[in-house]
């Protein structure tokens, strides 16, 4: 055909848009597993459209994200005390949009009866049912609104008394502490009260069978306080700083439970946590006038433990705080061993503290409560439950 025949031989052109790099799950995947783990990453990347939020909620996308934050974990959401007879959440420790309201985190049906909170650990918060004759173990999932009452043993019902802790109980080697809304988990009571000769005792519960296991404990009396102690995991030991100089030590696997001398001038409540030192052992922080001591454990050849001084942190200089202001005894409050952050009341004000970097938040100002216990977990769109 020739242009005298009038056909248009101008090649036909393909006018469509090319494919968005978005568009192929693969890579908008790979895009979306470096949202930082914060509340709000997830939720607002499943808000754009109805294809990103299929992705941004599919089980296997939430494991690979999971995983890939494993190192830093998830993080910490705010933390759980008691206040009076109830359980109350404090959210300031992150700034919105990722501030969860505390709405959202009423445990209300813990708040009928003269509750405690006695630990927080792996996204379960647990509560001590104080009120005789009742007395039972609430362990409660914040995230999911789910709470299972344990019946306390009848050993610990002599008095109340008690320090607690609860962990998850899943030890596949792929498993993420943070999302452990449906794995098997433990709590550990110990009390002074069980034995009538004051010798500290232990029990442990496992939610795959459903019972308490039997009574473990020390071989000789203590004399001291140890009630309501914030609770260290290290490895598959527990620790709780007590008062007299000595810390119990609680090893799960071998189901032992024994006192240990800590070093000099361990004799007043909330001035003293156990820690991860920084080879992943046992530490300790020393809350002594404005500055922090820190000791590591060291076993020497005869396996008898002891403490060697690691190093001063002077925190009127880390939180910037002058020297001329009036000077109140500081407390240290709380503690989360995954994350390495501790909480300190000083000056009138409460502050979250990273130990490795010393980097801090200033939570608020006012009244402080005697413990506060880290609540950490990922959030993922649709998994918290509505009040």
């Amino acid at each position: 055909m020739t242009e005298s025949d009038g056909a248009d031989l101008t090649p036909c052109v393909d006018r469509s848009w090319p494919a968005s790099p978005l568009d192929n799950d693969d890579l908008l995947g790979e895009i979306l597993l470096l949202l930082p783990p914060l509340p709000s990453s997830l939720y607002r990347a499943s808000a754009v459209c109805q294809h990103w939020r299929r992705l941004t909620t599919d089980p296997q996308f939430l494991c690979r994200f999971r995983t890939l934050h494993r190192k830093d974990g998830p993080p910490v959401l705010g933390a759980f005390l008691s206040r009076g007879d109830r359980v109350v959440f404090r959210s300031s420790i992150l700034d919105p949009p990722d501030r969860i309201p505390p709405k959202r985190f009423d445990l209300e049906r813990c708040n009928h009866h003269s509750n405690v909170v006695l630990d927080c650990r792996h996204g379960h918060v647990l509560v001590y049912n104080t009120l005789p004759p009742r007395q039972d173990i609430i362990v409660c999932d914040p995230i999911t609104g789910d709470q299972r009452r344990l019946p306390v043993p009848p050993e610990f019902k002599k008095f109340y008394p008690v320090n607690g802790a609860v962990f998850c109980a899943d030890d596949a080697h792929d498993h993420v502490h943070g999302s452990c809304h449906s794995s098997p988990f433990k709590v550990a009571l110990m009390s002074k009260y069980v034995r009538d000769n004051h010798s500290p005792t232990a029990c442990v519960y496992s939610s795959d069978t459903g019972t308490w296991g039997k009574l473990i404990s020390a071989t000789k009396p203590y004399v001291g306080d140890c009630a309501y102690i914030h609770g260290t995991l290290i490895g598959n030991v527990l620790y709780w700083v007590s008062m007299r100089d000595i810390i119990l030590q609680f090893n799960l696997n071998q189901q032992s439970l024994s006192m240990i001398e800590g070093p000099p001038g361990l004799d007043e409540r909330c001035r003293d946590q156990i820690v991860k030192a920084e080879d992943g052992g046992v530490g300790l922080a020393q809350l002594s006038k404005y500055s922090i001591q820190m000791w590591q454990m060291k076993v020497n050849c005869e396996g008898v433990p002891m403490w060697l001084f690691w190093k001063i942190v002077d925190m009127h200089n880390i939180l910037g705080i002058s020297p001329h202001v009036k000077r109140n005894r500081g407390r240290l409050l709380g503690y989360d061993e995954d994350s390495n952050v501790i909480f300190l009341y000083m000056h009138g004000s409460v502050y979250m503290v990273k130990l490795k970097s010393m980097q801090f938040n200033k939570l608020y100002e006012g009244a402080y409560h005697i413990n506060y216990h880290p609540f950490k977990s990922f959030c993922a769109p649709g998994e918290i439950a509505h009040p």
